[in-house]
């Protein structure tokens, strides 16, 4: 009953020791059954003796077969093993999983597609950055890397990124802080499951915005807190009656998740004068604040803490790539005094080589260079984009005027489902967000997100195209009454 295939790419002893497990799994071969000597086989099969030898050897290993001096291999008394099922008859069960798992399989979420990055939401423009610039800077840390970058040393951050991140963040976004209380994460969401495990417990009240960023409420739904919506519009944030017992609050000030507005002053030190009256955390998500097209970029609500409830998170997704997954966190110092055991536990933490290349990406002026040139090609493809869309879909949606960002919301006539036109765009190829997504509480908006950075003139018009043919298989006549 034992065959070998000469001409397969496998092994001759794995393919015996293949065939023989099956048998021994099928109960072909019964427990007690003694195997023909490595002799015998070899002649029966025409295979070199040490073939047969390697493969019993390595039943014996497994447990399969038991061998005695002088004695004939004999194969092992198992268990008998379940029938196999097939794979789509299989049906997984529930009691598997904890509570903060079940949470965690059912929380949203939007990765996208290769390929089809008209009109993801927050996606940059991958084929202006330097990858030339930082092949060579990853390749030259990887060469010279030593014994420094390849342990899991510095476990809180690379100290050199972390001096660059704190001379950035002074310059460009207001935030005074030490190299100590930088943290790099794999990314802001890594930020927001550490913090929630860090700072929650299970019934504790988040006050966050609505419409938010479900990432990060995601986080701290699985955490097990109390999340309360504290409503947001055109004209701000609604902080006028806060829920009672708040532990924790989350914001995006400097462009709003989604909106893409910016929180006033007088809106700022309301947060920060609440925040210090509840004695709650706060955390300051700067969601694109580098990307503001009105005046000059407004700088974060740390800079003007002065009771150390402010967490900062930022990123570098949207001013790099996504997939380079590096951010950051400025902790208040006695947070950051204690956070190595926890980063330890969770092993949110990013390869050191990585963070290696990007410091020197920023010491040595190229991120700079970058923003200020992705500034630039952004304001002109934001104008097209608004352009564009007011030419072609003005009669199923309306753009709000956006301060910040590299996404714009579009709200939808009245009777469109923003649900239904997002499913029939991805089907055209068209990658967009529903605006009722990023709703929990409130009666959702119809509405579309819509990332225009990542698109040039040309992939704009296709993508357009695209979008109005997913409105008009919706539509059948169509009006400029907007809801």
């Amino acid at each position: 009953m034992l065959a070998v295939d000469r001409t397969s790419e496998m092994s001759l002893h794995r393919q015996l020791h293949r065939a023989l497990v099956k048998m021994i799994q099928d109960r072909t071969l019964a427990a007690g059954t003694a195997l023909p000597s490595t002799r015998e086989l070899a002649a029966d099969l025409a295979l070199a003796r040490n073939t047969i030898i390697a493969a019993y050897d390595q039943l014996v290993t497994e447990g399969y077969l038991v061998n005695r001096q002088g004695a004939r291999y004999v194969v092992v008394d198992l268990p008998l093993l379940p029938k196999l099922q097939t794979p789509s008859l299989i049906i997984p069960s529930e009691r598997t999983l904890s509570v903060r798992g079940m949470a965690l399989m059912h929380q949203p979420f939007h990765h996208g597609s290769p390929g089809c990055f008209a009109f993801h939401p927050g996606m940059p423009d991958a084929h202006n950055f330097p990858f030339g610039v930082w092949g060579r800077l990853l390749a030259r840390r990887a060469s010279f890397a030593g014994d420094s970058l390849f342990g899991t040393y510095h476990v809180t951050g690379l100290p050199e990124l972390k001096e660059a991140i704190v001379g950035y963040l002074a310059s460009s976004r207001g935030v005074i802080c030490t190299k100590e209380q930088i943290v790099i994460t794999t990314g802001a969401q890594a930020a927001f499951d550490l913090l929630a495990r860090l700072l929650l417990d299970p019934g504790d009240r988040v006050w966050m915005e609505e419409p938010g960023y479900y990432g990060a409420k995601a986080a701290f739904t699985v955490a097990g807190a109390d999340v309360r919506p504290m409503p947001v519009t055109l004209e701000g944030w609604q902080m006028g009656r806060p829920p009672k017992n708040i532990r924790l609050i989350y914001v995006t000030p400097a462009c709003q998740h989604p909106l893409g507005t910016s929180m006033r002053m007088d809106q700022r030190l309301q947060l920060l004068e609440l925040a210090e009256r509840s004695n709650a955390w706060i955390i300051e998500d700067d969601f694109d604040g580098e990307y503001r097209f009105q005046g000059r970029p407004v700088p974060a609500v740390h800079g003007m803490d002065r009771s150390g409830n402010v967490i900062y998170v930022g990123t570098f997704a949207k001013l790099l790539f996504p997939a380079l997954r590096l951010g950051f966190m400025v902790l208040p110092p006695g947070l950051c005094d204690r956070i190595h055991p926890a980063l330890s536990t969770t092993g949110q933490f990013p390869p050191l080589f990585l963070q290696a290349a990007l410091a020197d990406f920023i010491v040595e002026g190229h991120m700079s260079r970058h923003l200020k040139r992705m500034r630039r090609i952004y304001a002109g493809r934001r104008q097209f984009f608004y352009w564009i869309c007011e030419e072609r879909l003005s009669d199923y949606m309306e753009l709000l005027n956006a301060e910040a960002g590299i996404q714009v919301v579009g709200h939808l006539r009245k009777g469109l489902s923003d649900i239904k036109i997002s499913e029939a765009a991805t089907r055209l190829g068209i990658n967009v967000s529903p605006l009722s997504k990023y709703y929990q509480h409130e009666t959702p908006i119809q509405g579309l997100v819509l990332g225009y950075a990542a698109c040039n003139k040309a992939q704009t018009e296709l993508g357009i195209g695209q979008l109005e043919r997913a409105f008009a298989e919706h539509v059948s006549v169509p009006s400029h009454s907007l809801g």
